[in-house]
């Protein structure tokens, strides 16, 4: 089966700009946008395509990651740094941990450490061997994706996710051990070893049994001696009025769960914005495009007009022409931080009839002889 080519999806080449993809994007999500398309599933699975490609392409690092290692690289919990440090690794043939040399030795490079971190945190009782517990580490920060609308993110919404993270087993608790154990014969169950001679002496943490003084403590069988397990939790999350598209909303405390007693990560929700298909965000301004007849243009009038918060009246000046712009102060997009907000512009669409009746032709005919000049006499390139 052919590989995905997101870039594809878009219409657009793998070298595009940002902007590019931007626009490639909107121009496909108004075609196949479900509003503008109502029943048409065809047009809703393309909508889905075009709106995941899109997804990964406006986000810079999504998008290394994409190029550099495909649909591989967007999956969830997927690290691009620690993949290209292990193809590095690789490449140089001895800092990551691997087979043993013939003969018995360990690879080249550091020995039993796999990085300068693992020869300083064995110094500090960083490392865990004999079955100790696992030492005290800060549960890892999680990001989500989540697709609203416009007019949710400029109103502000609350939307339930289901979210896979890990959290602390419920049978250990977190140490990842059940049992007691022995004492460990290295520090005498105290945990502690000391380092070192006179002033220059201190403690550390016991590198056999990793602080916890016990040793030949057998693995948790629910989490198999990792201290988390993996659950499916839903959380409410409110998004603020004014969010854009790759606005990260942060959550404290609700990432994965920490180890030994260490803190749970953050999470952090990525919001992506689907278009509308008539109302347009550029910056904290919004564009819509109203319809007038030539009698409203004309004469001027007083017309209904949407706007997030809700219809209201606009007054159209006599002698408008089609693409004049009219201001509605304050109609725009929230500032989310601060209490200001953009400006919602209106720009006048002029609509002929339909009608092709000899009535109507007749009138034209008659508006036609009422032009003073050409209006593309100034048209020029």
């Amino acid at each position: 089966m052919a590989k995905r080519d997101l870039y594809g999806d878009l219409g657009v080449k793998r070298t595009a700009s940002a902007e590019e993809i931007k626009k490639a994007y909107r121009k496909l999500a108004r075609k196949h946008h479900p509003d503008v398309n109502p029943g048409n599933h065809g047009a809703e699975e393309k909508f889905k395509r075009i709106s995941f490609a899109y997804d990964a392409l406006s986000d810079p690092a999504k998008r290394k990651a994409y190029d550099e290692f495909g649909m591989d690289g967007l999956q969830t919990g997927f690290d691009p740094e620690r993949a290209r440090g292990f193809k590095r690794a690789q490449s140089y043939g001895g800092f990551a941990p691997g087979p043993e040399k013939p003969g018995g030795g360990e690879q080249a490079g550091f020995g039993r450490y796999s990085s300068f971190e693992d020869i300083f945190g064995d110094l500090f009782g960083g490392r865990s061997e004999g079955g100790g517990a696992a030492p005290a580490q800060r549960g890892p920060d999680l990001e989500s994706t989540l697709e609203i609308d416009l007019l949710s993110a400029i109103r502000g919404t609350t939307a339930t996710i289901s979210l896979a993270k890990p959290v602390e087993c419920p049978t250990c608790h977190g140490s990842g051990t059940e049992g007691d154990g022995t004492a460990c014969p290295e520090c005498d169950g105290r945990g502690q070893t000391k380092v070192g001679t006179g002033p220059l002496s201190f403690n550390r943490r016991c590198p056999r049994c990793n602080g916890s003084g016990r040793i030949d403590q057998r693995p948790c069988p629910q989490c198999s001696g990792a201290g988390r397990i993996e659950k499916v939790e839903r959380l409410n999350v409110k998004i603020p009025a004014g969010v854009d598209d790759g606005s990260r909303i942060r959550l404290a405390g609700k990432g994965g769960a920490g180890v030994g007693g260490a803190p749970s990560g953050d999470l952090y929700i990525v919001a992506r914005v689907r278009p509308h298909p008539r109302l347009e965000r550029r910056g904290q301004d919004l564009y819509l495009e109203v319809p007038v007849t030539i009698g409203e243009a004309m004469h001027g009038a007083t017309i209904d007009v949407p706007t997030p918060d809700g219809i209201v009246k606009l007054k159209v000046p006599p002698g408008s022409q089609s693409g004049n712009k009219l201001r509605l102060r304050g109609k725009g997009v929230p500032e989310m931080k601060s209490s200001g907000r953009g400006d919602l512009y209106v720009v006048l669409m002029v609509q002929v009839p339909t009608d092709g009746t000899e009535r109507v032709r007749d009138a034209v005919t008659v508006l036609e002889d009422s032009y003073a000049r050409n209006p593309r006499s100034d048209l020029r390139l």
